[in-house]
């Protein structure tokens, strides 16, 4: 009995001892397995990383899909303009009792036939020009090879100047073949052209046609209250878009006109498609475009009368003043009048966006936006300053 507590004790002892060792071990085992907390990956960062994955993924096929749209998009603003400049005459004929669709197609046959009539005027003149001055070419060397002899004392004959130029045929051979393995691309993009002008006139005459339909889906998209206002800025856009447009169209029938009698006054074959030629570019292209109108009759008249060339360049001075001060103001006062500063920006920002069709289209979306600003924006009166009213201040106060 003696042994038992002394058995006792050292059984407690090992008790004692395994279980602190099994504490130990334990502990041991369980800061093997985990890890300290400040090295675990956070749960947020598995779904932070799978989301921005996937926004990627959002942004790269938006960006794909806005390049393989944005041509389908110009095409559509294209359209949109045409509608707009076209509706007021649509509009006019509809309420003398003539059926929209039909009053549609009147006016774009009308307006179809007259860029057809312009651009086979423009291919003719430049065929007839192109000829001209290959034909008057010799003599126009050898004038001007005499004018350099006599002005620089030089000893220079037109057979010198060709054989320079022809000097090295193998330029000239690299060039033609360059062209003919271009034709390939150019039948390409003159087809690709086409095809975008008849979507555009179909997609214009749609939205002529069902014009008060297109409005009315729009506006059954919109609550009451902001109905009226979708529908005043949609006749605002109409009124001076198509006011914009026909102001130009009488503009270029004048220039037409003028140009096409002073040319024939002066003897200048076509004078009449020159002045057609002139009245389109010198209206629809603003400030520069009488004078770049004016290089193709210039080209003209100097392979047949060198002195009309200096006629021509003073009636084009003299038409711009008269267009500017006198004509366009007069024209356009119920209307739109851009300034012709601004109209140039419009023009130079709209080519650089948008190319051809940008700078086509520069002119009436200014007109659009400036009647928007004109109608929304608060305007203050301004006081008399003579700062701002320098000699016609002091011509009112005399009077």
């Amino acid at each position: 009995m003696a042994a038992h507590p002394a058995a006792s004790e050292q059984n407690d002892e090992t008790v004692e001892s395994t279980a602190s060792d099994g504490t130990h071990s334990g502990s041991t085992a369980r800061s093997g397995d985990a890890p300290p907390p400040e090295s675990r990956m956070p749960v947020w960062l598995p779904r932070a990383m799978v989301m921005a994955l996937a926004l990627l993924g959002l942004f790269e096929l938006a960006n794909w899909a806005a390049h393989e749209l944005i041509g389908i998009a110009i095409m559509m603003t294209v359209a949109f303009f045409i509608s707009l400049a076209m509706e007021p005459a649509v509009d006019g004929m509809a309420a003398r009792g003539v059926n929209r669709g039909l009053a549609t197609a009147i006016v774009f046959i009308i307006v179809f036939a007259c860029t057809i009539g312009f651009l086979v005027t423009l291919g003719i003149l430049m065929v007839e020009t192109v000829g001209n001055v290959l034909d008057e070419l010799p003599r126009l060397l050898e004038e001007l090879v005499s004018w350099v002899n006599h002005t620089f004392h030089q000893n220079f004959t037109v057979d010198q100047l060709r054989d320079r130029l022809f000097k090295d045929s193998d330029v000239i051979s690299s060039y033609a073949e360059r062209a003919a393995n271009n034709v390939w691309g150019l039948s390409n993009t003159v087809l690709g052209g086409f095809a975008r002008i008849v979507t555009i006139a179909l997609f214009s005459v749609y939205m002529t046609a069902d014009g008060p339909k297109l409005r009315r889906s729009l506006c059954s998209l919109l609550p009451p209250a902001k109905q009226g206002a979708v529908l005043h800025a949609w006749d605002l856009a109409i009124d001076k878009t198509g006011g914009y447009l026909y102001s130009r169209a009488l503009l270029a029938v004048i220039s037409a006109l003028t140009h096409g009698a002073f040319l024939w006054i002066l003897g200048i074959p076509n004078a009449f498609a020159l002045g057609i030629w002139f009245g389109v570019i010198a209206s629809f292209v603003p400030t520069i475009g009488t004078y770049i109108a004016g290089i193709l009759p210039i080209l003209v008249a100097l392979t047949i009368k060198p002195i009309d060339a200096v006629w021509i360049v003073i009636f084009v001075v003299v038409y711009q003043w008269l267009q500017d001060y006198v004509l366009q103001p007069r024209i356009t006062a119920r209307t739109v009048d851009v300034n012709p500063a601004v109209a140039l920006l419009s023009v130079i920002v709209g080519g650089a966006l948008l190319g051809a069709v940008g700078a086509l289209l520069a002119i009436p979306a200014t007109a659009t936006l400036q009647a928007f600003l004109s109608e929304y924006v608060k305007r203050y009166e301004v006081n008399e300053d003579p700062r701002i009213e320098r000699a016609g201040g002091k011509a009112r106060k005399k009077r």
